[in-house]
């Protein structure tokens, strides 16, 4: 468990970072959920990403990704490998090149949320 501690407390700044421009829903010790203020059709808000320590791996889930695939683009075929589902990413040790390279797209899918008019 120590070790998927350290996973996610290597991927959690590449969220929190952003939390100015969002909202933070749950900031617990095991996982981080943002939000935008932007309300959908069912008036519920937009989920951005949330990065959570579970039992065997550490999940990093960018809604982004789900609404543009196009952000997917170019990524290398390792961050690729970690994919689960269509915008999860699933890390089980520290990897700080793809670390890095989720940083990157992490920023792409708030660009893209911002060009879309969902960060207010």
């Amino acid at each position: 468990m120590a070790n998927l501690e350290q996973v996610y407390q290597a991927l959690r700044p590449l969220l929190a970072q952003h939390a100015a421009v969002l909202v933070v829903t749950h900031d617990e010790p095991e996982q981080l959920y943002l939000d935008t203020a932007f309300l959908q059709q069912n008036k519920k808000p937009l989920f951005f990403g949330a990065v959570q320590l579970k039992k065997n791996y550490v999940s990093y889930h960018l809604m982004p990704i789900y609404l543009a695939p196009e952000l997917l683009d170019g990524i290398s075929a390792a961050l690729r490998a970690r994919m689960q589902g269509k915008s999860c990413f699933n890390f089980k040790t520290v990897e700080p090149e793809l670390f890095a390279e989720l940083a990157t797209l992490t920023a792409a899918g708030l660009a893209y949320y911002q060009q879309q008019g969902y960060l207010g």
